[in-house]
């Protein structure tokens, strides 16, 4: 069975950090797999944050969180990751991986399977 699962969200104070983990089962995220995190706030729309390539090489960001989030992957464990920092109330939401069939980074491409999501977030 094909499965993408979220962890590592939470309750964190305004310039905490968190590390959200994505592990995949049912599959092998290899070299051909791009992964990408995505958030929901309440009310807004689903927005792209960050993807990495198949090989990791390359990583690319949005520039609400660009400086302050790092992607990074560990295909021998078969899990992406999401490293949070100095996070702000506006990056409250739902968080999800994905994983898409190519080797290439686009936040915007089509993503073939999703997790069901971590929830963050971020008040004093």
């Amino acid at each position: 069975q094909l499965q993408l699962v979220e962890s590592g969200g939470g309750l964190v104070q305004p310039g905490g950090s968190l590390r959200l983990s994505c592990a995949a089962s049912g599959f092998t995220l290899d070299l051909y797999y791009a992964i990408g995190w995505f958030r929901q706030a309440p009310g807004k729309e689903r927005e792209g944050v960050s993807c990495i390539s198949g090989s990791g090489r390359t990583t690319n960001y949005a520039d609400s969180v660009k400086g302050r989030f790092t992607i990074s992957r560990d295909d021998a464990k078969n899990t992406g990751y999401l490293e949070m920092n100095n996070l702000q109330p506006y990056d409250t939401g739902i968080y999800s991986c994905a994983v898409a069939r190519r080797v290439g980074c686009r936040i915007s491409g089509e993503y073939t399977y999703w997790g069901q999501g971590t929830q963050v977030t971020v008040s004093s």
